[in-house]
């Protein structure tokens, strides 16, 4: 039995290290809808790839490198099998946006530094994995989120502008100034570039609405292709993909420069926390559409390895993307193998088919990236922050208009929103809401002021504190237990409904003996009602459930407002209800 168990647990280790062990058993059955979701992916994957290099500002042959190992690195070692991972959207501009703010893009320089960010960034996914802190990722709140996704999907449709219609303009550090230089010039216009952008953009949506089931990526991607080649677009003055190496990546370790590490670390920080939120959101929908588990640390493990691969293959940092991996879902896919499938055919195009890819047209490119940040825009979700609370509504909006102001340095957006989101945090945990109560007729102490109560007793006070009490918020607990003193002079007891209370710290135990002490001298007794079991031990521990007074502990409301009155001779006032009637209730 002990030699079984220990097998067992030698498994669970092993499948924890290599969690591609815990796949589902290999069957005819399984292969071959594996290989189905694998094509059918590729077919998708191969010319977002394409595109999503053109976003990084880097050549094609990078998005492809992107496709093919880092997409079985991150099957194998992430907790969700389904997960497709490679190049996506969010992650592209983060790439350009990072890189761009410390050297010219289209250089040598450029190209070096977004492979080191892929490296750093997932070093720091991969130390975030290994360290278990998968859970401080939700640092970002949704609201902020919403409001940087928003945001960055406007950016990356108004910078593929300039590619959709065939202008070229300097770029500068202000893209909403850039939009501005090309939307104004009509005069510099490729009349032809904007018709081949607006046909992709037409045949895309017409395959997605009328024949959803076809590949129309791909089959929009070959009739430009040939048109642009039979109409000689790269003659014409139209910008094409060009040459596109054919060979697979040979694995190089990045040249270390450590100036060009210190410049791109808080880059490759935010990139990590960022693209990892990305991919969590489709590992959820793949964990309850197939009723399965994951593990938040292990696909940190997963994505930083494959980050870490995408920097040895000489790439472009990449993450799990969301619409892949729902057509891995609906496709049918059962493992990881549908992953390695898609791979197969990166590979089979980057060994035989990189030629047919030189007269792919980028405004068509430009189309297909501009259709698929559109579907991330969500206006309601900003709605709905507002409707769940001001703090979350001017956190999502903050996050989006300065995630719009600095673009393309788009990291000082999110990392607004982070700061913005701490912060209204913390102010609510040192100002948590305060009610005064009294006795509602279904015999609870309700928040006096919402539900119109007359006051528990003529000389009871009585509050609710919905918090713990700790150190923090122990100033703010005392205020508001003197105020209602200094309010109502004539009370003899303050009653603090403590069932909100927690945990409580040194400070709140102290706060807690200094209050006691002042109201006693002041000829006034603090009871409180309803503690916890772990609160009470602390103020057991601490010696201060002496100081309070044993008889000032209650264990429930009815209990301190009955024993309270009882105090008082029975006498009630202002209308309150008799302790009979709260027996009763």
């Amino acid at each position: 039995m002990s030699t079984s168990r220990s097998a067992l647990a030698g498994e669970s280790r092993l499948a924890r290290w290599l969690p591609f062990l815990a796949w589902p058993r290999v069957t005819p059955t399984s292969l071959r809808a594996d290989l189905v979701a694998g094509i059918t992916v590729s077919l998708v994957a191969i010319p977002q790839s394409l595109a999503y290099a053109q976003l990084s500002g880097v050549p094609p042959l990078y998005g492809l490198y992107a496709a093919f190992i880092p997409s079985i690195v991150g099957a194998l070692f992430g907790s969700s099998a389904i997960l497709s991972t490679g190049p996506v959207a969010m992650t592209s501009l983060l790439t350009a946006a990072s890189v761009g703010a410390l050297v010219a893009p289209a250089t040598d320089a450029f190209y070096a530094y977004v492979t080191m960010l892929a490296l750093l960034s997932g070093l720091f996914q991969l130390g975030f994995g290994l360290a278990r802190v998968g859970v401080l990722l939700s640092l970002v709140s949704q609201p902020v989120l919403m409001g940087f996704i928003n945001a960055a999907a406007l950016i990356i449709a108004l910078s593929q502008l300039p590619a959709l219609m065939g202008i070229s303009v300097r770029q500068s550090q202000h893209l909403l100034l850039d939009t501005w230089n090309v939307v104004s010039r009509p005069d510099l216009l490729h009349e032809m570039s904007l018709a081949f952008g607006v046909a992709a953009i037409v045949l895309l949506v017409a395959f997605r609405r009328f024949a959803p089931r076809l590949p129309g990526v791909l089959i929009t991607v070959a009739l430009t292709t040939w048109a642009s080649h039979a109409a000689d677009f790269a003659g014409r003055g139209g910008r094409v993909v060009g040459e596109v190496p054919s060979g697979l990546p040979s694995l190089v370790m990045p040249t270390l420069d450590w100036a060009e590490i210190r410049a791109l670390i808080p880059a490759a920080f935010v990139l990590a926390l960022i693209s990892f939120m990305e991919a969590m959101s489709s590992c959820k929908v793949i964990a309850i559409r197939r009723r399965t588990r994951w593990d938040e640390n292990q696909e940190l493990i997963g994505q930083g390895l494959a980050k870490i691969a995408a920097a040895l293959c000489q790439s472009m940092p990449v993450s799990g993307s969301f619409s892949r991996s729902a057509l891995n879902l609906t496709t049918g896919a059962v493992t990881g193998l549908a992953s390695v499938f898609a791979a197969a055919a990166v590979v089979a195009t980057l060994l035989f088919f990189t030629h047919y890819l030189y007269d792919l047209p980028k405004p068509v490119l430009a189309a297909m990236i501009i259709l698929a940040v559109l579907n991330l825009i969500d206006i309601r979700a900003l709605r709905q922050a507002y409707r769940a609370g001001r703090d979350d509504g001017m956190a999502a909006m903050a996050t989006f208009f300065a995630t719009l102001g600095f673009a393309p340095n788009i990291q000082i957006g999110i990392l607004t929103g982070i700061f913005l989101s701490l912060a209204s945090f913390l102010y609510r945990r040192m100002r948590p809401r305060v009610a005064l109560v009294s006795l509602h007729e279904d015999g609870t102490l309700r928040d006096a002021e919402r539900f119109d109560l007359p006051p528990l007793h003529a000389r009871i006070g009585a509050l609710r504190f919905d918090a713990s009490l700790y150190f923090a918020n122990a100033a703010y607990f005392e205020q508001a237990v003197l105020r209602l003193q200094r309010d109502r002079p004539d009370v003899a007891f303050i009653l603090v409904a403590a069932h909100s209370i927690n945990d409580i710290d040194a400070t709140g135990v102290e706060t807690l003996r200094n209050l006691a002490q002042r109201l006693r001298e002041s000829g006034v007794t603090m009871a409180l009602s309803g503690v916890k079991r772990q609160v009470l031990d602390v103020l057991e521990r601490t010696g201060a459930i002496d100081a309070l007074g044993r008889e000032n502990l209650f264990s429930n409301d009815h209990a301190a407002i009955a024993g309270l009155r009882a105090r008082l001779g029975g006498a009630d006032g202002h209308g309150a209800q008799q302790p009979a009637q709260i027996a009763a209730s």
